[in-house]
């Protein structure tokens, strides 16, 4: 019988795997990994969102203070056509100040109209991205970047599912907006055909009051987007950050592991039971010395504990600390090299005197009370 010729194939199964070497980002991002993220500015957040509530505080400003901006451009108007008059009233003609004085009232008016829109504009601006990004100030996300002038990652944004993605949204946007304000202007036709024959002012109030509506209705529209697009970016953003099992356990790895991150841990932890135990020195009854290498401090509330308890300890400074807290909140200060010595090896913090030591600690207490009364 002949057997038919056949092939050996060899391959990797990783080729299929979906993120690479690492395997599927499966794991959910750890909080190192998403402030890392942060500080390098890369966040979820919605453009569309910024713009729609700008656009929506342009429209009911304009909305609210469209009298005033229409009396304010009147005004600029018939200063416009005084500024002839100006000139041949002022003495010596044409001059600089001349010049000078019409420019200046020009670009007040200017600005006293400008001036509400750029404020609660910018306002808007900052507490929106706040909102959606808390504050957090970076620059590392616009340094220069050689992906984002590469070629071939440029080409790569541009057929992306994200570029494909932002295109169904511009095209639906444009749909949208574009039906919305020919609906708008359609439902004031018969008014717009009025502006030959009233005057200046009602002419002004009428197509700004026709604009304002349509700009409010797209706006509202153009918040829909944002919001829609908000939470899509959210949740982009929260697939983007998973991380492979790999990723996880390597990130553990090089930040449990890692001998300085350990010890700033350790050294955080240490200072902070000193200060717990510091805070409860003053509670204590009696401090037993070495007299220099070693100090304990001891407390008993029969009511409370059966056995007097270890509240401080310390060797060398920390002992001279304990030592000089004594003399400030006036507790005695007894010297015994060896029941100090035994207490500080063998009693942790917080923990009762062992009964070997019960009768030396109870002479040391008694002592101590003992001079409490004669005093």
């Amino acid at each position: 019988m002949r057997e038919e010729p056949y092939f050996l194939l060899r391959y990797d199964l990783q080729w299929f795997a979906k993120d690479g070497d690492g395997g599927e980002k499966t794991e959910p991002a750890t909080a190192k990994k998403l402030q890392d993220a942060r500080n390098n500015g890369q966040v979820a957040k919605s453009q569309e969102l910024n713009h729609a509530v700008g656009l929506i505080a342009l429209f009911l400003m304009m909305k609210i203070f469209i009298s005033f901006v229409g009396e304010k451009l009147l005004s600029g108007f018939s200063l416009y056509n005084k500024i002839p008059d100006i000139i041949n009233e002022s003495i010596g003609g044409l001059s600089v100040m001349t010049i000078h004085t019409v420019i200046q009232n020009v670009m007040g008016t200017i600005l006293l109209i400008l001036a509400p829109f750029f404020i609660i504009g910018f306002s808007l601006s900052v507490a929106i991205n706040v909102w959606q990004v808390k504050w957090k100030v970076t620059t590392k996300s616009i340094m220069p970047k050689f992906s984002k002038i590469n070629p071939l990652s440029g080409f790569k944004r541009i057929f992306s599912k994200d570029s494909l993605f932002e295109l169904l949204k511009s095209i639906v946007k444009i749909i949208l907006i574009i039906y919305v304000a020919y609906t708008s202007i359609k439902d004031h036709q018969n008014e717009l055909f009025l502006l030959y024959d009233i005057p200046l002012l009602q002419v002004i109030l009428l197509v700004g009051s026709i604009v304002i509506d349509t700009g409010l209705k797209i706006s509202l529209l153009y918040f829909v987007i944002g919001i829609a697009d908000f939470a899509y970016q959210k949740h982009k953003f929260k697939e983007d950050m998973k991380m492979t099992k790999q990723e996880v356990k390597d990130e553990f790895k090089n930040t449990e592991g890692n001998p300085e991150i350990k010890g700033r841990q350790r050294s955080r932890m240490r200072e902070a039971s000193q200060r717990r135990m510091m805070q409860s020195l003053p509670s204590a009854d009696v401090v037993i010395t070495n007299p220099t290498h070693y100090a304990v401090a001891i407390k008993y509330d029969a009511q409370q504990n059966s056995a007097p308890i270890v509240v401080a300890k310390g060797e060398d400074f920390l002992a001279q600390k304990i030592r000089e807290a004594a003399k400030e909140h006036h507790i005695e200060i007894v010297e015994n090299k060896p029941l100090a010595r035994m207490l500080y090896a063998n009693v942790d913090i917080g923990q009762e005197v062992p009964p070997e030591l019960y009768q030396a600690v109870a002479e040391v207490l008694a002592f101590v009370y003992s001079l409490r009364e004669n005093r």
